[in-house]
């Protein structure tokens, strides 16, 4: 803290031009009372930047001058208060000398005072610093931000401050009101009423925002009608326009883009017919090509058949020329074989007894064996018989009188073995197997005869389905058992879906390394519950014309079989016969070795001619055997070419037939394409071009789908215009306008302020709490101050630390309580009416200089006002003693009538008188300076 050496004035007050010396611990000044006293202390408080006493201001000493400029001019000590401290006081304002000069300048400036302020370096006069450039000068806050960098600190502005009269009268205080003063004077005071201000001012904005809010909801409930009436208008508005569009634009565009449309699918599908009628045409042509190559190759068969016919005729008169040539000589060897084993046993009457009961038995058997292949002969004879000119198997005997029952009843209906043909014969097996449990399914054509049918053929226990849910095949996928089929009417849809989930395989391997349902050539078919073969022999193949062939061929062969099991039979027979006879006659008496004996020479010509007679048989039945089997082959494929050959000739008549019934459709379907695609064009150029871009066209599809949609959509429309309530006043639309906007910024009005009342409340009251410990170190520092210069006065002093919290009702309640101890008399308060008049005055003056006491920067200075009012000699020693011994510089008052006893601690004393009157300027200020004591040794 800095030190006043000299004060000078210049047109202040009524002083005309005073310079003073203030370079001692204590000055008084004395004078009576309207001489000056507290003017001289004003002017150091405007000098310093506070405020002056007693509701005056810099202004009220600056106009009673009546000139332009006031001065006021200090010369202050620079040099480092203590050795603990090495810096100067004004080292943050850069200056470093030991004296520095602070001078106030106030001017009457469009008629208001003006006040600035300056520090140089060193002692510089009034007149000097006029010359200083306006730059270097500085407004009231920057100047007391410099004095308080040079130690003059806030706590120690407040106690400057204070009224005349309140520095002798500090004991006189509650303990509230003292700590409120000790919260004033550093400063603490202001922010605590700063933060009551705040919330005080945050409680009324919440008012306010309450306020706001209810104000808010009513203007939102009168936002919300008026928007639900905008919200009526704007639908009123959008259905008027869009049934206008609806009846302009959107019908009759979709309407002539519909036709457009059908008309281009027509002209494709026109020329598509045109395409594939000439396609028919190309195939027709080849198809006579190759009626003609079918009738060639028929021809050319037939020539060979009649070829082979004589070759047959030839080969069986040769092989009939050997047989009957072998016949009698294979007999002779035979009659010789069976003499020589009855001649082994006529001698033995019982052998001979058991032969003949052996040939006996033989012959029953053989007459069995004959029975039965004869009645196997017949029977396929028979089915042989039910083949001859049918292009299809017959079907079992439990289906004719059903499907006769249907038709009875007019159920129209098939079977799936009529629909079905074989297009791979590869696959013919497989397909056979598979279809052979479906064959006889009854397929109904209307699904309401079901009732009727299932009841008829419940009455003729029909043990096959009868399947109303049938629709035509769609395309197979490729590789599946169906695509090997030709279907020529609908199926049970389970049956074709079964169909196309069995897929060709060449092997089981194959099958097998791909899983799912499968089926090979050989009729090896696996499905979900494993795998199974279900070939059938060829004679029961039932689907297409080539399975009659192959039925036939199949009977043939086992006709041929029989036959040929029948002749042996008929030949073992007859050697039976003859040898019964022969072991009767031996029985009889007749020998056999005497035949044997007779006969001896013919048996052996025989024996030696049979080799070669069986040589040449054998030869004439492989040649027979060829020529016949060519012969077949050759039979089978003219049947084969005698039906393609029907069936091209019928393929080519429809084909022809078909041709020209499409050539007859093409021209009058052309001729209306033709007339309705101009009137199409007519029409589409009445529209707007934009209407009928493709752009246009896809948007109103995707609208509306086709046009039927949108005439519903336009009934519906009308419809909701004529029965609904709609809002039809336009105004409504500005009226919401004008009112959203208005709740739009009331409620960001209202937003903003309660966030920033929220936000602020929570700021302040954290920043209060944090600030209670400001509080309680400013209570603290007090504390010891009091208690640092009560033992200076030789007084015990102490103050008792307050509760303080984040409370207001804690923070109202607190005070600040200081007991002293006089002589060892006992504590006493502050004004318990227990102490002296001087006591109060010591009491006073600790509690004043406890205020503005740092140990950071000791020393400053302090402005009292008549200390010493009523003490006696004793208390202003006392006094005195202790003024002495803070080390702080004191600027006192008294008046002159006072005991003079008061100017015993005064190193400098300043007289003032009043101004005479009539007088423009006071008198001088007389000064009177202590002789400095010498030592008595010096």
């Amino acid at each position: 803290m800095f030190h006043l050496q000299t004060l000078e004035l210049l047109h202040w007050d009524y002083c005309q031009r005073v310079t003073l010396p203030l370079d001692g611990n204590i000055i008084t000044i004395a004078g009576p009372n309207g001489s000056g006293k507290t003017t001289l202390l004003d002017a150091l408080r405007t000098l310093l930047g506070l405020e002056c006493s007693g509701g005056r201001t810099f202004r009220t000493y600056a106009r009673h001058a009546n000139a332009e400029t006031a001065w006021l001019r200090a010369l202050v000590d620079n040099r480092p208060r203590s050795r603990q401290n090495s810096s100067r006081p004004f080292a943050s304002s850069l200056v470093y000398a030991d004296q520095v000069t602070l001078a106030c300048r106030i001017e009457r400036q469009g008629g208001d005072w003006v006040r600035r302020y300056l520090i140089v370096e060193g002692a510089v006069e009034i007149e000097q610093l006029a010359e200083k450039s306006e730059r270097e000068w500085l407004g009231v806050e920057a100047w007391r931000k410099r004095l308080e960098a040079a130690g003059l600190t806030r706590a120690i502005g407040r106690v400057l401050a204070l009224e005349q009269g309140q520095t002798d009268r500090l004991c006189e205080l509650s303990a509230k009101e003292l700590l409120r003063l000790v919260f004033e004077v550093f400063g603490d005071q202001e922010v605590l009423d700063r933060y009551e201000q705040a919330r005080s001012h945050q409680q009324q904005l919440a008012k306010e925002v309450q306020a706001a809010e209810g104000e808010l909801a009513r203007t939102q409930a009168q936002l919300s009608e008026l928007a639900n009436r905008v919200n009526s208008y704007r639908q009123w508005q959008l259905k008027i326009a869009e049934r206008e569009r609806l009846a302009t634009e959107v019908l009759p565009v979709m309407q002539w883009s519909e036709t457009r449309d059908r008309l281009a699918r027509e002209g494709r599908d026109l020329h598509r017919a045109r395409l594939f009628a000439a396609g028919d045409a190309r195939a027709l042509s080849a198809k006579r090509a190759g009626l003609h190559q079918l009738f060639a190759e028929h021809e050319a068969t037939k020539a060979r058949l009649i070829a082979l016919d004589g070759e047959k005729r030839e080969a069986r008169a040769a092989f009939d020329t050997a047989r009957d040539a072998e016949k009698p000589v294979e007999a002779t060897v035979k009659r010789e074989d069976e003499l020589r084993a009855l001649a082994d046993v006529e001698a033995d009457a019982a052998a001979l007894a058991a032969r003949t009961q052996a040939l006996a038995a033989d012959r029953d058997r053989l007459r069995g064996d004959y029975t039965r292949w004869n009645d196997k002969l017949l029977h396929v004879q028979g089915l042989l018989a039910e083949l001859k000119d049918r292009r299809l198997p017959p079907p079992p005997p439990e289906v004719a009188p059903l499907r006769r029952a249907l038709d009875e009843a007019g159920i129209a209906h098939h079977v799936v073995a009529d629909c079905i043909d074989i297009a791979d014969e590869h696959w013919r097996a497989a397909a056979e197997g598979v279809l052979r449990g479906s064959r006889w399914v009854i397929v109904l054509r209307q699904r309401s005869d079901e009732a009727r049918a299932f009841g008829i053929a419940a009455k003729q226990k029909y043990r096959h389905y009868v399947v109303s849910d049938a629709a035509p095949v769609p395309p197979p996928r490729p590789g599946s058992l169906l695509a090997a089929l030709k279907v020529g009417a609908p199926l049970p849809t389970w049956l074709a879906r079964q169909l196309d989930g069995i897929r060709c395989v060449a092997s089981t391997e194959e099958g097998s390394g791909t899983g799912g349902e499968w089926i090979t050539p050989d009729a090896y078919y696996r499905d979900g519950r494993g795998g199974r073969s279900v070939a059938i022999p060829a004679s029961d193949h039932q689907f297409g014309a080539n399975a009659v062939a192959s039925r036939r061929a199949s009977l043939e062969g086992e006709l041929i079989r029989i036959d040929k099991e029948l002749t042996g039979v008929a030949k073992a027979q007859a050697e039976v016969d003859r040898q019964l006879k022969d072991a009767q006659r031996a029985a009889q008496g007749h020998k056999a070795a005497v035949e044997l004996g007779e006969r001896a020479d013919e048996f052996a010509e025989a024996r030696a001619r049979l080799p070669a007679l069986k040589q040449a048989r054998a030869e004439a039945s492989t040649r027979m055997t060829t020529v016949e089997a060519e012969h077949d082959r050759l039979l089978k494929a003219s049947g084969v070419h005698e039906q393609n050959y029907e069936r091209a000739q019928r393929e080519l008549a429809d084909g022809e037939e078909r041709q020209a019934r499409t050539a007859r459709e093409h021209g009058d379907r052309r001729r209306t394409l033709h007339t309705a695609a101009l009137a199409s064009r007519d029409a589409g150029a009445k529209f707007p071009p934009r209407w009928v871009t493709a752009i246009a066209l896809s948007a109103l599809r995707n609208e509306f789908e086709n046009a039927k949609q949108a005439e519903i959509r336009a009934h519906h429309v009308g419809e909701e215009l004529e029965k609904g309530v709609w809002e039809t006043d336009a105004s409504v639309v500005d009226r919401h306008t004008r009112m959203e906007m208005q709740v739009r910024e009331q409620d960001a009005q209202l937003s903003d302020r309660r966030a920033s009342n929220a936000l602020a409340a929570t700021a302040a009251s954290n920043a209060r709490e944090r600030y209670i410990d400001v509080l309680k170190a400013t209570v603290r520092r007090y504390k010891k101050n009091v208690a640092e210069l009560g033992e200076l006065a030789g007084v015990v002093a102490e103050a008792q630390l307050p509760h303080l919290d984040n409370d207001d009702t804690v923070l109202a309640q607190a005070g600040l309580q200081v007991r002293f101890n006089f002589d060892g008399k006992g504590e006493v308060g502050l004004n318990d009416g227990e102490a002296s008049g001087g006591q109060q005055v010591l009491k006073s003056l600790i509690l004043l200089v406890g205020l503005m006491k740092d140990d950071e920067t000791p020393g400053g200075f302090v402005f009292i006002d008549e200390p010493f009012a009523h003490l006696d000699v004793r208390n202003i020693q006392l006094v005195g003693h202790f003024l002495r011994s803070t080390r702080a510089q004191y600027m006192l008052t008294t008046p002159i009538t006072h005991n003079v006893e008061v100017f015993e601690p005064s190193e400098i004393t300043l007289v003032t008188s009043k101004k005479p009157r009539g007088e423009r300027w006071a008198p001088p200020i007389a000064v009177l300076a202590r002789r400095p004591e010498v030592s008595e040794y010096a």
